[in-house]
């Protein structure tokens, strides 16, 4: 599958993109990434290895961010893809206050793609983990605020979204927590555009074992590795379905419509952004800014679109 550049004598009209993830954690960062990479109408920047905020994960030993870089790089390297994406390690631990910026290469190439959007042609920041990078590229370079949209998989239900599911589960959720105080900077501090899927809506993006061993895994060198990385959950899981959580980062940013371009299929409330507070939870008396909070995501379209690019890749990987 041939990645389409910007048409003659049209300029590029393609939506600018910076993925920013924790691939060394669970596997549905690079489910997303694989899809996201083959997405022709979006001018990928870069991609950011993020932390996971403390031992997590099979990979997530020494540093994180040096382990997510490796696992984006080894997704590439399989795809024949190396050095056409700049790949940058993001900050190695969370901010230690809502305040002070954790500098990193990642922070960095945010800031210097940014300058070069504007608030009509935006920078779509596409996280998928920790808010550390974005917070402080917005901490340490506040006017690139306007030529940003930042969509962030993360952060607990609202009153308005699905009940918590019963049995025992965290009342900050997990990506919330891997840095609160970045995101206690991005909903009580930051003006920047913010478009969150919380966590009840990121949990309906179910997928079946069964359609990746359909779909995925006869997809060429491609599908054998992203099932390969699917192995361990599945074992772990010993269930039918696994949560592809940071794909709507795709669906969101790259599957949009053409005229009036918006996330045309998917639902969405605008509303207050709650304040965070210390222990990461959500205070509803101290409203910031409006913000979209999805409610419910066009799944259909959304892993079509996946397998579909991925089979093409896989035809045309085995044809050459």
């Amino acid at each position: 599958m041939t990645l389409i550049q910007a048409q003659p004598g049209g300029g590029d009209r393609r939506t600018k993109v910076i993925v920013d993830n924790d691939f060394c954690g669970d596997p549905d960062g690079v489910f997303a990434l694989a899809q996201q990479v083959l997405s022709a109408n979006i001018d990928l920047r870069g991609i950011i290895g993020a932390h996971l905020g403390g031992g997590n994960g099979p990979m997530a030993r020494g540093d994180q961010a040096a382990a997510s870089v490796q696992k984006a790089q080894e997704m590439l390297s399989v795809m024949g893809l190396e050095g056409v994406f700049p790949v940058v390690p993001g900050a190695s631990s969370k901010m230690t206050d809502p305040l002070t910026p954790a500098e990193s290469e990642g922070a960095g190439l945010i800031i210097d793609e940014a300058r070069l959007c504007s608030p009509e042609q935006p920078l779509y920041v596409c996280m998928g983990g920790p808010l550390t990078d974005v917070a402080s590229a917005l901490l340490l370079a506040p006017d690139i605020a306007p030529n940003l949209i930042v969509i962030w998989i993360g952060g607990q239900e609202y009153p308005f979204g699905h009940q918590q599911p019963w049995g025992g589960i965290s009342e900050v959720e997990y990506n919330l927590n891997l840095d609160i105080a970045a995101g206690r900077y991005l909903f009580n501090d930051s003006p920047v555009r913010l478009w969150q899927v919380p966590r009840d809506a990121y949990r309906s993006c179910l997928y079946s074992f069964a359609s990746a061993e359909r779909f995925i895994r006869p997809a060429g060198a491609l599908g054998a590795w992203l099932m390969d990385s699917l192995a361990t959950w599945r074992r772990f899981a010993q269930r039918e379905v696994y949560v592809l959580g940071d794909s709507p980062l795709v669906l969101l940013s790259s599957l949009q419509t053409f005229f009036e371009p918006d996330t045309a299929s998917s639902d969405f409330t605008e509303t207050a952004a709650p304040a965070i507070t210390e222990n990461g939870k959500y205070d509803f008396a101290k409203p910031g800014r409006i913000i979209r909070v999805y409610t419910r995501l066009d799944t259909a379209l959304m892993f079509k679109d996946m397998e579909d690019k991925i089979a093409l890749w896989g035809m045309t990987s085995n044809a050459k």
